[in-house]
């Protein structure tokens, strides 16, 4: 298992198509891609896990990846937050 924190810097926070981008990446890996949030964890390849963890522009995650492509799904979900999700 690998993880990082990350600071989640996009203006309107992980809003719907953001949430999408971040999913799109997720799923192109065979570990398990989650993320923790205060004492929650979100499934960072469900949309509607994403949606419902209800995350702000300034919230710090901490991305947690198991399995397999673990380093490549950390590097990849880590890129796109840090990219801005798209906005």
């Amino acid at each position: 298992m690998v993880s990082k924190k990350v600071v989640v810097k996009n203006p309107t926070g992980l809003h719907l198509r953001p949430a999408g981008i971040l999913c799109n990446e997720a799923v192109k890996y065979k570990s398990r891609v989650y993320f923790k949030y205060g004492d929650n964890e979100a499934n960072a390849k469900s949309v509607l896990s994403v949606l419902g963890a209800g995350i702000r522009s300034g919230t710090e995650l901490e991305f947690l990846c198991e399995g397999e492509d673990e380093e490549q799904a950390l590097a990849g979900v880590i890129a796109v937050i840090e990219n801005g999700l798209g906005e």
